[in-house]
C-alpha cells in the first residue's frame, strides 16, 4: 500500500514514521536555562551525520506555545551535552522526558547527579557511558516550528571500562548496553541482539 504524504495529516505521517525508521539512537540533552538551572530531554531523531567535521543532527519538535525548553535554550547559548542512554539509566531518561516547566531542573528532580563539562557550560549525566560536548554548527528552523539542530562535537567523554585500546580509540561497543527508540507510545530496544555481516570485497576492475 502507498501512503501519499501530501494527502496525510501529520498524525498519520508521524505514526507511519515513528513505526517504521527504528531503532532510533536517543540524544539524552542537556542545556543551561537563562536563569542558571539545568534542562534534561531525550530526543530520537537523532543521529551522528559527518566526521569531518564531526557533527550529529537532532530533530526537536514545537509545543503548541513555541520552542521546547531545550531548544530556546540552545538558541541561546549555542551550548548543549548529548549523553547515550544505556539500559541501566533508561527508566531515569523517561521521567526526564514529562513536559515540565522551564522552572523545574529535571536532573534534580529525578535524581540524576552530573559532572563539569571541559568546553561548554551545561554539565554532562553522571552514569551515562558516553557523553559529547556539543556547540551549535547550524539551526534549520522547520515551517510549522521547531528546528533541525546541527551541533558540532567538541569533546567526547567515555567511561574508561568501555574502552578496550584507548590509544587506538578501541571501544567496546556492546558493553555501552545503549538502547534505542522503536514504534508506539513506549517501545524501546537494547543493543545486544547483534550479528556480523563482513562487508563484501572490492570489485576488480
Amino acid at each position: 500500500m502507498e501512503f501519499d504524504f501530501a494527502d496525510l495529516p501529520r498524525e498519520a505521517r508521524s505514526k507511519l514514521l515513528h513505526s517504521t525508521i527504528v531503532p532510533r539512537p536517543i540524544a539524552w540533552v542537556v542545556t543551561r536555562h537563562a536563569h542558571g538551572g539545568t534542562n534534561a530531554a531525550p530526543f530520537s531523531f537523532f543521529n551522528v551525520v559527518s566526521t569531518e567535521p564531526p557533527l550529529l543532527c537532532i530533530g526537536m519538535a514545537a509545543r503548541t506555545d513555541g520552542d521546547k525548553d531545550t531548544l530556546a535554550n540552545i538558541r541561546r547559548s549555542g551550548q548543549f551535552v548529548v549523553n547515550l542512554v544505556p539500559m541501566a539509566m533508561a527508566e531515569a531518561m523517561n521521567q526526564t522526558s514529562a513536559e515540565f516547566g522551564p522552572e523545574v531542573d529535571e536532573l534534580a528532580r529525578c535524581g540524576l547527579a552530573t559532572q563539569p563539562s571541559s568546553n561548554v557550560d551545561p554539565p554532562r549525566i553522571a552514569g551515562s557511558p558516553v557523553a559529547m560536548e556539543c556547540e551549535t554548527f547550524r539551526l534549520v528552523d522547520l515551517d510549522q516550528g521547531g528546528a533541525v539542530v546541527l551541533g558540532r562535537v567538541l569533546a567526547m567523554h567515555l567511561a574508561e571500562e568501555m574502552l578496550l585500546d584507548p590509544a587506538r580509540q578501541y571501544v567496546d561497543t556492546p558493553r555501552l548496553g545503549l538502547i534505542g527508540r522503536m514504534h508506539g507510545g513506549g517501545w524501546y530496544a537494547r543493543t545486544t541482539d547483534l550479528f556480523e555481516m563482513p562487508r563484501p570485497p572490492k570489485p576488480p576492475r
